[in-house]
């Protein structure tokens, strides 16, 4: 065996050690002052300027749901319902006639900011004093694969880091026993794991996906984290010996010592998770209060309402960005009602409680404070009709919302047009709401750069502009 050991290559180390991540993380923590000369890159860091922000929650709606169903009345939508008007067709690049179609339901006023909310949403009308609406979105892509693409990444058809990635890579994260990104249940489909890739970013930043969508939370786990087939001294042996090559190679390396300290520093990470992550996916602990205002226990909003706790979870675990995902795998997504608008009302059932819930948790805590919390689709719906009773997409105006981290509370920023078909006033481009997420958390999306293949890359690319007006 000896000349075997001897003459094996780092790959070769790594494809024998069939020991899962948490495994391969051993030797690192058994010699502590080894490590202490190794740069962690996940270490917290600081940001460019003051921050106002310690985390992001993102509350992904995948499909788009409807900014004039939602939070974007129009009264012209119930004058001329049912006529024929010219519209510019995202999708056929022209402008046409199109059936004017009305919302299926009620808006009336929340909150002591009186902002206007559908009825498809009752409980998130109940906190609309702790957030701003953004009326004025608009993005690139009119289908769903390269549009939920350039939400994730600022880019429609290319590899590039996801924003998650890029906010673990500008600031590490301030609990060594969790990711510093967290993906429940991601879709596979419309970018799949692009969505939370590192792309070209070294390993570690790449975010953790904890289960999949069509997946029970109850079910969902992180693959590979523990390793029930070998014992700690086994594992410690074959470790000692992964390290020792890794040492090796880091000497000879020329250019790539960051990937390759990343790749090391992730199986020290993964085998912390071990010790860790269990604790944070167990909600058994919580009490029936919190349980009840989650929805957990009602079958409609019992799955979505456990992604929202989990969330909070890990928010008090100072995980930096958490992406809780209402999705699926179908070629039609949940909020994507091409036809039959009343499913709406399904959509909004299985996620208002929820959110609601998340919240008021995170304020009763003090979380809210300093987590913003980001609610939105890759875009949203025509003010006219598909078909008989449907909307198609609508990239040129919608509607996200941010609540906590220093957002002005109870306020609504941009407008669309008189039928909510485009963003008119104070225009908010989805590079600007990356630059204006990362500006909360203290970065400058101009100089948070990497350079690869020869060029500095960023999150918003050469555009973006911070929406300060948002902030208190």
């Amino acid at each position: 065996m000896q000349p075997m050991l001897q003459s094996s290559s780092r790959r070769d180390a790594l494809g024998s050690l069939a020991c899962g991540f948490g495994g391969l993380a051993l030797a690192g923590l058994c010699d502590q002052s080894a490590q202490a000369t190794v740069k962690n890159p996940l270490s917290a860091k600081l940001g460019h300027h003051a921050a106002r922000a310690k985390r992001v929650i993102f509350v992904f709606m995948q499909g788009g749901p409807s900014q004039v169903d939602s939070y974007d009345p129009k009264p012209l939508l119930d004058k001329h319902d049912g006529e024929m008007l010219e519209f510019h067709n995202a999708r056929r690049r022209k402008v046409q006639e199109e059936r004017v179609f009305k919302s299926m339901w009620k808006f009336r006023q929340y909150g002591e900011c009186g902002q206007p909310v559908s009825e498809l949403f009752p409980h998130m009308a109940e906190h609309v004093d702790d957030y701003c609406v953004i009326r004025s979105m608009h993005t690139e892509g009119v289908a769903h694969g390269p549009a939920t693409l350039f939400l994730h990444t600022g880019a429609t058809n290319l590899i590039r880091p996801s924003v998650g990635a890029w906010i673990a890579y500008g600031l590490g994260c301030e609990n060594q026993n969790m990711p510093a990104f967290v993906s429940i249940n991601p879709p596979m489909s419309k970018g799949g794991p692009r969505n939370w890739s590192n792309a070209f970013l070294p390993t570690i930043y790449q975010g953790t996906a904890i289960g999949r969508a069509a997946t029970p939370v109850t079910e969902s786990k992180i693959r590979h984290l523990t390793n029930n087939h070998m014992q700690l001294k086994r594992q410690r042996e074959q470790l000692s010996l992964l390290q020792s090559i890794n040492r090796e190679q880091l000497a000879k390396a020329a250019g790539d010592q960051d990937q390759l300290e990343a790749t090391i520093q992730s199986y020290e990470l993964a085998f912390r998770m071990q010790m860790n992550a269990p604790e944070v996916l167990d909600i058994s602990g919580e009490t029936k209060d919190t349980l009840d205002m989650y929805g957990i226990g009602e079958k409609e909003t019992d799955d979505f309402g456990r992604q929202c706790l989990l969330a909070r979870r890990m928010a008090e675990k100072d995980v930096r960005y958490i992406q809780i995902n209402y999705s699926d795998n179908r070629p039609t997504p949940r909020w994507d009602q091409h036809s039959n608008m009343r499913a709406h009302e399904t959509h909004a059932k299985a996620t208002d409680k929820p959110v609601a819930g998340l919240l008021k948790d995170l304020k009763a805590r003090g979380l809210l404070e300093d987590t913003l919390v980001w609610w939105g689709g890759e875009f949203g719906r025509t003010p006219y009709s598909q078909g008989k009773d449907g909307r198609d997409h609508n990239p040129s105006g919608f509607t996200v919302w941010l609540a906590g981290a220093g957002v002005k509370n109870g306020t609504a920023y941009g407008n669309t047009d008189e039928f909510g078909y485009a963003a008119v006033e104070n225009k908010v481009h989805m590079h600007d709401l990356h630059a204006t997420i990362l500006h909360a958390l203290g970065l400058d999306h101009e100089q948070l750069t990497y350079r690869y293949a020869g060029r500095d890359f960023r999150l918003t690319d050469v555009a973006g502009h911070v929406v300060e007006d948002i902030f208190a």
